[in-house]
């Protein structure tokens, strides 16, 4: 078991000597790709480090409010049940523009590119614990959900299961437009081609509350230097916005399973029940 006396009691980890900090709710640590952002876990408590089985990871994004601890925390019964480790990454407000909110959300951001300081995050953990091999599980919200749909349009072969919830901007797999709101420069962006078939193998749920249809945090006035040509293909409001989403990926095969969330508006920890459940079924059908 991972209970331990004292906090000084220090034990072997998956070739890294674990601490008292290293198990259940973690504080953060910085991450050694970028130190200018961290990332906090929660490990099972049945973890034993003197043991050979193999947990899943699940990736759990935070919205525009930062609120990482707090998902992680309501993560941590499911990671109890389901034999599962939750890394939950904060991307600070202000990084290179003071003040700047959106940041992590486009995926590269003033020569930051966070998909590859997660991907850093994840290998730091798979060198201290026994990780299952083979793809993680993503979850996010709002801001979260517009970094979890570009990630997995980026990095399809790294994941297992994407739940996107409520994205107030999406991009359409759409090759006639430029980066965010289509793919048509990815390769020339990223460095990276749209694997679609690699899309379809990875497990893709929308998760959104019928009543999320307030605008006022999301549209884009053409006078915005957010705006780009096609901003307004993708609709008015987050309902309109995750359901052109979904029949993006359905127009080249990519199977998405949605789920709307009765008399919920923008809500992001109701939501969390939903992507729990999503989770547990993809994991059930991996048995």
């Amino acid at each position: 078991m991972s209970a331990i006396s004292t906090p000084t009691t220090r034990r072997e980890g998956h070739g890294i000597r674990l601490s008292f900090y290293d198990f259940g709710a973690t504080p953060y640590f910085a991450s050694q790709m970028d130190q200018r952002c961290s990332y906090c876990l929660y490990v099972p408590q049945d973890y034993d480090e003197a043991a050979s089985d193999e947990y899943d990871l699940a990736v759990i994004v935070h919205g525009t409010g930062r609120t990482a601890t707090q998902y992680r925390d309501r993560f941590a019964a499911f990671a109890e049940a389901h034999r599962c480790i939750i890394l939950a990454p904060l991307f600070p407000v202000g990084l290179v523009v003071p003040g700047d909110l959106t940041n992590y959300k486009r995926i590269e951001f003033h020569g930051m590119r966070f998909d590859l300081i997660l991907l850093s995050m994840v290998e730091e953990v798979r060198a201290k614990y026994r990780v299952r091999p083979g793809g993680f599980l993503m979850y996010g919200y709002s801001g979260g959900g517009q970094f979890a749909q570009r990630f997995f349009m980026l990095h399809p072969q790294h994941l297992r299961a994407v739940s996107i919830g409520a994205p107030g901007i999406v991009t359409l797999l759409n090759p006639d437009y430029d980066w965010w709101v289509g793919v048509r420069d990815l390769e020339a962006r990223f460095g990276i081609r749209p694997d679609i078939a690699a899309m379809r193998a990875v497990d893709v749920q929308t998760v959104i509350g019928s009543e999320d249809n307030a605008t006022w945090e999301i549209t884009i006035p053409r006078e915005s230097p957010l705006w780009m040509d096609g901003a307004d293909l993708q609709g008015v409001n987050r309902l309109d916005r995750i359901e052109a989403l979904a029949k993006s990926f359905e127009a080249y095969g990519i199977r998405v399973r949605r789920d709307v969330v009765p008399g919920v508006a923008h809500s992001p920890f109701e939501m969390v029940g939903p992507a729990e459940q999503f989770f547990t079924e993809m994991a059930s059908k991996a048995l």
